[in-house]
């Protein structure tokens, strides 16, 4: 039994390294992972990018209406 189970798994050991696929498998993996990290370091940047001006945007919006509703309660002189 334990030969077996020795010869089985020197088998699987010495075909992994001569099996075609395994590098095939590996470049698919590279390929997809640095496709993915392009992708966030592409990403990123304008996602934050966006966010600040969104903010600033709203900041002076909001900035804007108290100026009108300040105005708005003031008598006219």
């Amino acid at each position: 039994m334990e030969d077996i189970l020795q010869q089985t798994l020197e088998e699987a050991v010495a075909g992994s390294g001569l099996d075609p696929s395994s590098s095939t498998n590996g470049m698919v993996f590279l390929v997809i992972t640095t496709l993915g990290l392009a992708m966030a370091l592409v990403y990123v940047p304008i996602r934050l990018f966006l966010t600040i001006t969104a903010r600033s945007r709203r900041l002076k919006l909001l900035q804007k209406i108290r100026r009108l509703r300040q105005d708005l309660r003031q008598p006219i002189a």
